[in-house]
């Protein structure tokens, strides 16, 4: 059985819609399904990938051409007099942002009518920032969801209109949890239009998800495996965790690790003050299944990948890669 179409509002609303990746595009889906007027959808402009450098567009500038909307690719809003004007010809009712990757300034946020409403991946103001999906993985959060907010000038501080909450389940990762709130927020906003629900300000202490880098990606060993393990699943896909293994030849290779497995190590009682094995330091390969001890406990690592290979599971990874017991990861 098909889900019957959303019903047409019954007073659609002038929309601009301002977002750049994979995220945003079921929102900008469901505003066009449910009938809504999308005056012009904004992102960031096209980008030179790949060895031949040709410009690709974004996900939601695809999705906007294939949906016949009218797109746009300022790349700066503040001090923009033109793109301002242009933003205020359009006579909106509201202005829907998704992960847009430009600042909206004070005087941009003052023209809609009923604001700038953004779709945020966690429940304000738990991870305000750049990265809440993978801040809430890696600190272990067992729930996060959608919160509709009204824009201010401030950092993800603006009141909330409407939230949603979806658990966190071990084996989540960051593109597992990217796909589940990506439709929520779609489906709460559709929502949040209509029925314009008051707003109410943000209450409790507030954290911060910044914005990650390539750097982020290479692992502490001397951290707990429970942590380690987070932040694997935390930067699946991107930025990913990674390693440095160098053979007794002097090659070094930076190995991606893509799953692994929490190896609790039991200790005696009272706790010693190294709790590792005997002669076993952080980085060091245990075992001949690729167990790594840590700074506490040991990680097993499942799933790997060498630099222009494609990931294998650790059993197929080492015939073709030997790390024996002893070696030590950097």
């Amino acid at each position: 059985m098909t889900n019957p179409p959303p019903q047409a509002p019954a007073h659609p609303l002038k929309l601009a819609f301002m977002g750049t990746p994979d995220f945003a595009v079921p929102a900008l889906e469901a505003l066009h399904q449910a009938g809504h007027i999308i005056k012009a959808v904004y992102c960031q402009p096209p980008k030179p990938t790949g060895r031949g450098h040709q410009l690709t567009l974004t996900p939601v500038h695809r999705a906007a051409e294939r949906l016949g909307l009218s797109v746009r690719t300022p790349t700066r809003l503040r001090n923009n007099e033109a793109e301002r004007a242009h933003f205020a010809s359009l006579d909106l009712d509201a202005a829907i942002i998704v992960a847009y990757g430009l600042i909206l300034p004070a005087d941009f946020l003052a023209i809609p009518r009923r604001g700038c409403l953004n779709i945020h991946a966690s429940l304000l103001p738990r991870w305000r920032g750049a990265a809440p999906i993978q801040a809430a993985l890696r600190a272990g959060d067992t729930h996060t969801g959608i919160t509709i907010m009204q824009m201010d000038a401030g950092l993800d501080t603006g009141p909330m209109l409407l939230a949603a909450p979806i658990p966190i389940t071990e084996a989540d990762t960051a593109a597992s949890l990217h796909d589940r709130l990506a439709p929520l927020g779609a489906a709460l906003l559709l929502r949040t239009l209509a029925e314009n629900p008051p707003p109410r300000p943000q209450t409790g202490p507030s954290t911060y998800a910044p914005k990650l880098s390539r750097a982020d990606a290479a692992i502490d060993w001397s951290a707990p495996a429970a942590t380690i393990e987070r932040r694997i699943r935390a930067f699946t896909p991107w930025p990913g965790a990674e390693f440095l293994l160098r053979t007794p030849s002097g090659h070094a290779e930076t190995i991606k690790i893509h799953a692994a497995q929490l190896i609790p190590t039991p200790q005696p009682n009272p706790i010693p003050a190294n709790p590792l094995p005997p002669g076993m330091t952080p980085g060091t390969v245990i075992d001949d299944q690729l167990t790594i001890a840590c700074g506490s406990d040991a990680l097993r690592l499942t799933r790997l990948q060498r630099p222009g290979r494609a990931p294998l599971d650790a059993a197929d990874f080492l015939r073709g890669c030997k790390i024996p017991a002893g070696t030590r990861l950097a």
